[in-house]
């Protein structure tokens, strides 16, 4: 353990991470070794991103959690990405004219996003709240049907992110205590955060009610 006088850096640095605090957590640090299952790291926008096979998602995070210090879950963030790299996935690019709408693609300007390794990703946001504050993020990639396995043995606070993760997305978490909807109704049909879910046209709650 380092300490004052100590000649032994940091676990954090030993480990390849940055330790000059959560603004600057990983940026420019080599690849940490020993994370369970690691599919890549990246360093982008400041951030470090650190993805894993999702069969091994619980050992990584017990990992980061116990070797590196990551000690506090601040969120799980699942995101869709249908569609994505698609011929008609684009965006407008704003000019001093402004933009307009009703011109196809991007204004001359390429802009279709590469695609993704699967549909989903499962994003699990990490703190080390010690003198060393750092941060950096776990991530999963699933498709329709396959499960994640639950963090919650690990981070008792994934329980309700992770019904979150259900309830909107349609993500199933094997091995969660408790999956069930925790914002809509039990009997709510589809899961409203997913890009295919139908917009418009939903049924009126309690038509009935006097």
């Amino acid at each position: 353990m380092s300490g004052v006088g100590s000649t032994e850096p940091p676990r954090s640095e030993r480990a390849g991470f940055a330790g000059a605090g959560a603004e600057d957590a990983g940026v420019g640090s080599p690849e940490p070794p020993g994370i369970p299952g690691l599919v890549s790291r990246t360093e982008k926008h400041r951030e470090t991103t650190i993805v894993v096979e999702p069969g091994r998602l619980v050992e990584a995070a017990t990992h980061l959690r116990d070797e590196e210090g990551f000690n506090f879950l601040s969120d799980i963030t699942a995101v869709d990405y249908l569609g994505w790299a698609g011929a008609d996935v684009s965006g407008y690019i704003g000019t001093a004219a402004g933009r307009d709408l009703n011109r196809p693609m991007t204004q001359g300007y390429q802009a279709v996003p590469l695609a993704k390794p699967k549909r989903f990703a499962m994003n699990y946001h990490l703190l080390s709240i010690s003198e060393e504050p750092r941060r950096v993020r776990l991530q999963v990639w699933v498709d329709e049907g396959e499960p994640v396995p639950s963090v919650v043995p690990v981070w008792p606070t994934a329980d309700w992110h992770e019904r979150e993760a259900w309830d909107m997305m349609g993500i199933a978490v094997a091995g969660h205590p408790n999956l069930e909807r925790i914002l809509l109704d039990d009997d709510w049909e589809g899961h409203p955060l997913r890009k295919d879910y139908p917009l418009g046209g939903e049924p009126v709650r309690f038509s009935e009610a006097e």
